[in-house]
């Protein structure tokens, strides 16, 4: 009797390591058949699991790596890469120091700040709390963040003196467009008989910006920095200066020549110091994902050990069939291993581009399965940005192929070690 899987298939005794006779008999135990459905079945359940862990994996880590870049890009945006604080005396040089700081090397901007807490009210009384940042006209046209996010209104009210600019979360919750008046009240006021008044006053709103980040265009006045100096007490001094640096990862090289440049005594905060907590959270997350979700790799991995197993048992007349034509022990384990390597290949490929194209339309899925559901997947107001953010880093990608790769040859080495140790002789005994 004869097999189909081996007609017309000699063995030469002298195949050459993944010739054309073992690519062929591998490609046939791949082929699915009608008594063999459920190790097809099993093949196949391998490879969609493959396939998803790649493209999880992969999305997964580039909406974390876009998370992290825009959050980064947003935060050091708005906030400077060092903040001056003075320690003697208020900083009522803040001028000549600002001047000071921008001649230092990497350094590309320095922006005195007046900041205090305010309620801020619209037409209708409704109320939100508010942070007033005090900023000179020029060093906020310098925040292109900022002045190249103007979605109504201008600049030109805020450069004369007379308008403050307000977020666009924070102007729709108060029901304010661009040339209403929103009040600002400060619980730091006046000093009377009475006790401290708090402070009133209305400012139109001259413009309204929009910077992507939920926190900031709901939370954030940018007032001009006389006016702001009034409004809060503190004539001719500032709170902080903030500087903008070329490279934010090399803040310690340019920390100390930032306290020459002071001349005086300042205490030195980075963006890694006010952000540590926040940031080391994200990788935390970022480091336990990539772990969980590998274990879906893993799983596909263990469906091809069995599918592999199963396949073994199977073929066992045609394996001994081969190996009295002249098959080695190596041909056969390489037959079953390039069995069993192609389906973690093709899977691994497959999920690599299942993840690139959801990758590059992750925006537009949000928005779909938003609709579909009829609710706000990934609300801006927890998740602090405006779109979902996709990034795909060339290296962590190129890690994820090697884990499903690696993964998926482990798996087929015993399966295939079991198919080359398997006696003829006793698989043929009751043939």
């Amino acid at each position: 009797m004869t097999d189909p899987d081996t007609d017309a298939i000699a063995a030469p005794t002298s195949a050459k390591p993944f010739s054309t006779f073992e690519r062929m008999v591998a490609w046939r135990y791949l082929r699915s058949r009608r008594k063999e459905a459920f190790i097809s079945v099993i093949a196949g359940f391998s490879f969609v699991g493959i396939m998803l862990g790649v493209a999880t994996l992969i999305i997964v880590m580039a909406v974390m790596n876009g998370f992290r870049g825009e959050l980064i890009t947003r935060i050091l945006g708005i906030n400077g890469h060092m903040v001056v604080q003075p320690i003697d005396r208020p900083l009522d040089d803040y001028a000549a120091l600002a001047t000071r700081f921008k001649a230092v090397d990497g350094v590309l901007n320095a922006i005195p700040l007046v900041e205090g807490q305010t309620l801020a009210s619209g037409v209708g009384g409704a109320g939100t709390g508010a942070l007033v940042r005090g900023i000179r006209a020029e060093d906020l046209q310098s925040m292109k963040i900022v002045s190249d996010n103007i979605r109504s209104g201008d600049l030109v009210g805020f450069t004369a003196g007379e308008g403050v600019l307000v977020g666009s979360r924070m102007a729709q919750s108060l029901g304010l467009g661009a040339g209403d008046m929103i009040t600002l009240v400060a619980p730091e006021g006046d000093v009377t008989p009475f006790g401290v008044n708090p402070r009133v006053k209305a400012y139109p709103i001259s413009g309204i910006f929009e910077v992507g980040m939920s926190e900031y265009d709901a939370s954030i006045i940018y007032m001009p920095l006389e006016e702001a100096q009034l409004y809060f007490n503190s004539e001719g001094v500032v709170q902080s200066i903030e500087l903008f640096v070329a490279r934010p990862d090399d803040i310690d090289t340019i920390r100390p020549l930032v306290e020459a440049a002071a001349e005086r005594q300042v205490f030195i905060t980075d963006w890694r110091q006010r952000n540590q907590t926040f940031f080391s959270a994200l990788q935390v997350e970022r480091n336990v994902m990539f772990m969980i979700l590998t274990l879906i790799i893993l799983v596909a991995a263990l469906n091809i050990i069995s599918g592999l197993i199963m396949l073994v048992k199977d073929k066992g007349r045609d394996i001994a069939i081969l190996r009295t034509m002249g098959a080695t022990s190596g041909s056969v384990m390489r037959i079953f291993f390039m069995t069993g390597a192609a389906i973690g290949v093709t899977g691994t490929i497959a999920g690599f581009l299942l993840g690139v194209v959801v990758c590059l339309n992750v925006e537009s899925i949000r928005q779909f399965f938003s609709w579909l559901s009829g609710t706000t997947l990934f609300n801006p107001e927890l998740y602090f940005l405006s779109q979902l953010p996709a990034d795909m880093d060339s290296g962590e990608t190129i890690i994820v192929l090697v884990v499903a790769l690696v993964l998926s040859f482990i798996a087929t080495l015993i399966p295939s070690w079991r198919a080359s140790r398997l006696d003829p002789v006793q698989a043929l005994r009751y043939e």
